[in-house]
């Protein structure tokens, strides 16, 4: 018996594997290839399968930092339970904009002086660690608040660190047709880099379930991931 949801990183990148559009902050996906010709006619179609992901989304601080969850007015209630990773990012008004929208909102952090703390809400749960653990927080999800399965919208680098230890079940990729380039461009998988042979047990081999040719040139590829 799993112990933990099944996990589906699901994402939108470049044909070389990009995330975002360059380096810095200031450059994101979601506002920078409404406005590209050849990309802007088929992006519709990465939102529309967006909507049909699991009911568990987990993501980080940081990337709803920089979609300016912090400054945004208070939202309606959605039927999707959050999860966010975060230490620093998140302002209390960040909190409060997380628990105005999620069913259940789950926030796992290792700062013990974390904004959450300060929030007095009903679906508002803390995981706190001393130390990042992602596996022992799958379990608490599942073991805690009944998340069977898991949609994973994170960042390269924490997408790293659920590859490295072994956290995928399924891999749901929207491929865009565009080339990005940049050795600083944040990419589907970051982190630590495999350095030698004896560590070659962490790659994250995968079996192709569908391949689908979407308008405008998109592409979606979805995996299941077998070691």
């Amino acid at each position: 018996m799993n112990e933990r949801p099944i996990t589906t990183l699901f994402m939108l990148m470049s044909v070389d594997g990009k995330i975002s559009p360059g380096a810095s902050d200031e450059l994101d996906v979601d506002k920078d290839f409404p406005n590209i010709n050849g990309l802007k006619e088929g992006l519709y179609q990465y939102y529309d399968i967006e909507q049909t992901t699991e009911l568990w989304s987990f993501n980080t601080g940081r990337v709803q930092q920089k979609m300016g969850v912090n400054e945004k007015p208070i939202p309606e209630k959605t039927p999707v339970s959050f999860v966010l990773l975060d230490n620093i990012h998140l302002t209390e008004h960040g909190i409060r904009y997380f628990c105005a929208r999620s069913k259940e909102f789950v926030l796992i952090t290792t700062n013990k002086k974390h904004p959450a703390f300060t929030v007095n809400e009903d679906n508002l749960h803390i995981i706190c660690q001393d130390e990042l653990c992602l596996k022992d927080a799958l379990t608490d999800l599942k073991s805690k608040y009944g998340c069977e399965r898991i949609t994973i919208q994170s960042g390269g680098t924490i997408n790293g660190m659920f590859l490295r230890e072994k956290l995928f079940d399924y891999v749901d990729i929207i491929v865009a047709p565009v080339l990005i380039g940049g050795k600083d461009t944040t990419t589907l998988i970051d982190g630590n880099s495999i350095v030698n042979s004896d560590d070659l047990d962490k790659l994250g081999i995968l079996r192709l379930i569908k391949c689908e040719m979407l308008d405008n040139s998109y592409i979606r590829l979805r995996y299941k991931v077998i070691s």
